[in-house]
């Protein structure tokens, strides 16, 4: 059977990783995109792929889009009545002291990290209920633990621990699940960006490969309906002292 998965943050990362798993399956792709550039060339990289052009960073402007999309998104592909999967896996991040961090930072990152996904969640919420589906939430491993510089990232991706956990007790009876997945800290372009931030010289092969992310994420994902993965985290394995990394890991 083929599945109905909507993806965010399938132009990098964990979240175009997993977008390319489930689309050499042969699953249907509804990805949203943050421009219409964005959106043509993931319909490159993702043939037969629908595209919603939406901008996570003004939440309030996501219903708007998917009103849109619920008559055609993208290429003229309608938005089925029914999706198997919502997974959240755009993120951005901002590192800074609570004493120096601008308000900007903190508004852009609970915005595209936290109030986004709940607002995209609602929007889509009626047709996750009626194919029975799932929510998949890629959180990080901030998301359940803060250090110093981390503040507003930390603080919105606990939020999202808080989102996903309510909506998981609201919305079992609706036969809906709900996974929250915690990455340690991975190689992907956003590590790459944290490091920069950091003044850290970066080396991928220090952290989780993030394949083995999305491998966790789709065993979730593929979980037989009598079960549920409601809080996965992902680890470091183990290394020789050489190559561990020195700094606290928290995560995308």
């Amino acid at each position: 059977m083929t599945l109905t998965h909507v993806v965010t943050g399938a132009g990098s990362g964990i979240g175009r990783i997993v977008a390319g798993r489930l689309h050499a399956r042969g699953d249907r792709l509804v990805l949203i995109a943050r421009s219409e550039a964005r959106a043509g060339q993931l319909r490159e990289d993702f043939t037969g792929a629908a595209t919603i052009v939406a901008d996570l960073a003004d939440p309030a402007s996501l219903g708007a889009a998917l009103a849109a999309a619920g008559a055609a998104a993208g290429e003229g592909v309608r938005l089925p009545e029914e999706i198997d999967t919502l997974i959240h896996a755009a993120g951005v991040v901002e590192l800074g002291a609570v004493g120096d961090l601008p308000v900007t930072a903190w508004q852009t990152q609970l915005a595209v990290n936290l109030v986004a996904p709940a607002e995209l969640t609602r929007a889509i919420l009626p047709r996750i209920r009626a194919g029975r589906g799932q929510v998949v939430f890629v959180n990080s491993g901030a998301g359940l633990t803060a250090h110093p510089a981390w503040a507003a990232y930390a603080a919105s991706k606990h939020g999202l621990k808080a989102l996903a956990d309510a909506l998981r007790g609201e919305e079992a009876p609706h036969g809906v699940r709900v996974t929250s997945v915690y990455p340690g800290r991975t190689a992907t372009p956003m590590q790459a960006e944290v490091h920069a931030q950091e003044g850290a010289e970066y080396d991928p092969a220090r952290f989780i490969d993030p394949e083995s992310v999305a491998t966790a994420i789709l065993t979730a994902i593929d979980l037989p309906r009598d079960a549920v993965i409601s809080d996965l985290t992902v680890r470091p394995g183990p290394r020789p002292p050489s190559a561990r990394p020195s700094r606290p890991q928290l995560g995308e």
